[in-house]
């Protein structure tokens, strides 16, 4: 490969993935190129090889050449992040630093601005925290030559520039890489989005489909009893599945566009009518004065999974729904007095679910209302039955 399409390349990665070098590395400074026609400042020097104001004349062309071969090398092979190739950046600093002092030294004048060149593949090749005390070694050092050459009138000069090229280049190669550290955390920030978001609405789509689900069950069950004895009876069960699969329908795309927001009334009256169609006795006590939409949401999912679970598993007779709101919290209590509590609860009393035992939708659940600032507790409820309680937050006002 020529230089050519060696250097086409390398234009196109650096366009294509900006941030890296050839091995795939993290670069952190400011492209390589873009230091090359710093080069110009030893334009002086190599002048005064031409016209021949050096003598000896060949030496210093020779260590002329040699340093802008040590500048190019430094600059090429300093701009990666890769520790090897760093350290090999780092010593060929070495033999350009002796060859700018002994020019700058033995020829004073236009040599002096070589320091300016080192100051920059220091800048380079030095990572903090050393690059500081590299740049005041490089200045050090060209004040030293400037005096040792009798230029003591440059030395400010040369002091100035080769502290600020380098600074320049240090904190440029900062902000590259504080770039490239906030394009990484954004990144972040969006997997992890989409991981809260896969998360909320497979939730949303458990709660939604495991309720639905067990209300057709149930009720498709009610149809096969009723039907040899109660037609009428039967029709009307089989249109509440109707009635119920369309809902479902509805609920299923909002819940993909992310619009639904339970209703707890709503939640309600399902809930004492799937319990109704299971057999089971329902006893609900409400006192409580308008809820904001949010926590009514919540309360509507607590109502919709633990009746779910009653209907599903519990063999239970009577399930007790009661709403209490005091003066800072809102209470949602689901009591039933199954005789398979235990073996449905998998814990101690007014325990917090956890998804290896309490099943995904009270997992789902408790992660929920602990987001608003609430929390869910379930367990055995004496020697019969299976309690679940949820307390959310009261806002100001909201407050009775």
């Amino acid at each position: 490969m020529g230089l050519r399409e060696w250097a086409g390349a390398r234009w196109e990665r650096r366009a294509g993935r900006a941030g890296t070098d050839p091995d795939g590395v993290p670069d952190d400074g400011p492209s390589e190129w873009l230091l090359i026609p710093w080069l110009l400042l030893a334009s002086g020097a190599a002048a005064d090889v031409w016209e021949g104001e050096v003598s000896p004349r060949w030496p210093a062309a020779v260590g002329l050449v040699s340093f802008a071969a040590c500048y190019v090398a430094v600059v090429f092979v300093g701009s990666t992040s890769a520790p090897a190739r760093r350290r090999t950046a780092t010593l060929l600093l070495l033999p350009a630093a002796a060859l700018a002092t002994a020019l700058g030294a033995g020829y004073g004048g236009n040599w002096l601005t070589l320091f300016s060149l080192l100051s920059l593949a220091t800048g380079v090749a030095v990572r903090a925290p050393l690059v500081l005390p590299a740049l005041l070694a490089v200045v050090a050092i060209g004040v030293l030559s400037a005096a040792r050459s009798g230029h003591t009138d440059q030395m400010l000069t040369v002091a100035y520039s080769a502290l600020l090229s380098g600074g320049v280049v240090a904190v440029i190669r900062r902000l590259v890489a504080t770039v490239h550290e906030l394009h990484g955390t954004r990144g972040e920030l969006a997997r992890s989005a989409v991981e809260q978001e896969r998360l909320r609405f497979s939730r949303d789509l458990h709660d939604l489909l495991g309720h639905t689900m067990s209300v057709v069950v149930v009720k498709a069950e009610a149809v096969r009893r009723l039907a040899p004895r109660d037609l009428d009876a039967a029709l009307a069960q089989a249109a509440d599945i109707e009635a119920v699969g369309r809902q479902a329908l509805t609920e299923i795309r909002e819940a993909v566009a992310g619009y639904r927001e339970g209703s707890l009334s709503t939640e309600l009256g399902r809930a004492r009518s799937l319990l109704d169609a299971a057999g089971i006795e329902a006893v609900v006590r409400q006192s409580a004065p308008p809820l904001s939409a949010q926590t009514e949401a919540l309360l509507g999912w607590v109502v919709r999974e633990g009746v779910t679970n009653t209907v599903r598993h519990s063999g239970a007779t009577r399930c007790e729904i009661d709403l209490h709101v005091g003066p800072d919290l809102v209470r949602l209590s689901i009591v039933d007095d199954g005789q398979r509590a235990a073996a449905r609860a998998g814990t101690e009393p007014d325990e917090t679910p956890k998804r290896p035992g309490g099943g995904t939708g009270l997992a789902g659940l408790a992660e929920r209302l602990a987001v608003a600032g609430g929390a869910l507790r379930c367990g055995p409820d004496g020697r019969r039955g299976f309690r679940l309680t949820a307390e959310l937050p009261v806002d100001g006002d909201e407050a009775p």
